[in-house]
């Protein structure tokens, strides 16, 4: 960690300051302005931090649709002629099974359901129940714009942190998890609900648009265990119901526009994560006590 003074603060002050300063961490910035007026742009090129050093974290937005089986069917017969399948999708799609975890007081749940505009989820993802590919993630949500963050893991590490082994994590390269050391320490994070959905995903060649189709979405009970398959899932949707979501950085084009639900379609911000915690609360006795 880096701090540099600035020093861009009103020099007529006898009895406080409001100098600037700036603290570096694994490359990102935490810029305070103390009222330095535009000497601020100059100071932040002497000391070779770039202009943007305060606006890494590129927000997304997140359009999510509640539609059914016959209307997923009739968007793809549109959307092949201008979108096309994610390469990474062996046999057009893919299995997702996610590990949420909250705090003491179910922050994320709480927030979520309360409608903060500002708020965040940790999360371990892996695809067909495989561990060649694991990450932890945190999501941050901002109204409808999403910005995530991912560092991965091994099979044996996320075996420690459900054991309740955290000391690792301080000890990683990863900011993300050090960050979430501090959570499962400081703020008792631990594993709540296990959510799986079959993917269909589509993106677009030119800009960052994508696609995706959420089929049999589903909470998995009986563990906490992400590697095996023959955790009994409970359906959380109705059935025929699926979750579209669209996705895109900075614009999104007419034409792809012109393919969206139409206005009266159901447009939703329920995430998979509380339809899945409050599908399986029961079981681990998290407020039963509120439905008396």
């Amino acid at each position: 960690m880096k701090l540099t003074i600035l020093g861009t603060g009103n020099a007529m002050v006898t009895k406080c300051y409001n100098t600037c300063f700036a603290i570096e961490n694994d490359g990102h910035y935490f810029l305070v302005d103390g009222g330095g007026d535009n000497t601020i742009m100059k100071q932040l090129k002497n000391a070779e931090i770039p202009e943007h050093a305060g606006t890494a974290e590129h927000f997304r937005n997140e359009w999510k649709y509640l539609i059914s089986t016959s209307e997923k069917e009739l968007l793809e017969l549109r959307m092949k002629h201008l979108l096309k399948k994610d390469p990474h999708a062996s046999d057009g799609g893919y299995m997702i099974r996610s590990l949420y975890f909250d705090d003491y007081w179910n922050s994320a749940y709480e927030e979520k359901e309360s409608g903060v505009l500002m708020r965040k989820k940790y999360r371990i993802r892996i695809y067909d129940y495989s561990d060649r590919s694991i990450k932890l993630e945190r999501k941050k949500k901002f109204g409808s714009y999403i910005y995530k963050e991912s560092a991965p893991l091994t099979r044996e590490e996320v075996e420690k942190i459900l054991a309740g082994e955290y000391e690792f994590l301080l000890h990683s390269p990863y900011s993300l998890c050090r960050e979430f050391y501090i959570e499962c320490v400081s703020n008792m994070m631990r594993p709540r609900t296990i959510v799986d959905y079959d993917r269909v995903p589509w993106i677009m060649d030119t800009g960052t648009v994508r696609i995706t189709f959420d089929c049999d979405v589903r909470a998995a009970v009986g563990g906490y265990d992400i590697f095996d398959p023959t955790l009994a899932t409970l359906p959380v949707l109705e059935p025929g119901k699926l979750v579209m979501e669209v996705k895109f950085t900075e614009l999104l084009p007419q034409i792809i526009r012109d393919l969206l639900p139409p206005q009266s379609a159901e447009f939703t911000a329920v995430s998979k994560y509380v339809l899945c915690y409050e599908k399986t609360r029961y079981l681990n006795g998290f407020e039963y006590w509120a439905e008396n």
